[in-house]
């Protein structure tokens, strides 16, 4: 009877699942962190890796509070508990909710020129393409308006800025094939 209760009382308790995030909203979130604005759903995890923090510290029954110490890097692995950094060396950021605010004020206006900066040179690039179109012959400009929709080949190799050097796939797959072997690569 105390493991069907037990079993209820885990299901009722469950934690939210961990959201995915892309990279790129990773690192939006990490930039809005440091501005100090927190979505609802990141204030939840951390709000409940505090409340796991803190039964994890009551049933080990120490009294030493690490949650002011930031973790840089995964628990246990951080670099303070590795020693590679002093706690001291860290900066410690005092802001508050008004800092926070005008801090992503900033940030969003700085957002604001880069898309518009992105906007007007595209909008230069397509008036540009429309001008190089009309200087072309009639019988051209109808062959230049209608768009390119052919793939692009698959065994095209990616343009790069150096050329080739000379042999290095060849040593490449000899490297793997002795390696495959089990021999020693010398």
């Amino acid at each position: 009877m105390e493991r069907i209760t037990q079993i209820s009382e885990s299901c009722l308790n469950a934690s939210t699942p961990l959201r995915h995030l892309s990279p790129k909203e990773r690192l939006r979130e990490a930039k809005r962190e440091e501005l100090g604005l927190i979505s609802k759903e990141r204030q939840r995890e951390l709000d409940v890796a505090k409340a796991k923090a803190k039964a994890k510290a009551k049933s080990k029954g120490t009294g030493a509070d690490d949650g002011d110490r930031v973790l840089m890097g995964p628990p246990g692995l951080d670099y303070i508990s590795l020693g590679l950094v002093d706690e001291e060396a860290i900066p410690k950021y005092e802001l508050t909710v008004e800092d926070g605010r005008r801090l992503a004020k900033e940030y969003s206006r700085v957002l604001m020129r880069r898309h518009r900066a992105r906007q007007t040179a595209e909008s230069t690039l397509l008036t540009l393409k429309k001008e190089a179109i009309a200087a072309l012959p009639e019988q051209l400009q109808a062959a230049a308006m209608v768009p390119d929709m052919t793939p692009f080949p698959a065994n095209r190799y990616m343009a790069t800025l150096t050329p080739p050097i000379e042999g290095y796939i060849e040593k490449v797959r000899d490297a793997a094939k002795k390696h495959s072997v089990k021999e020693k690569l010398r």
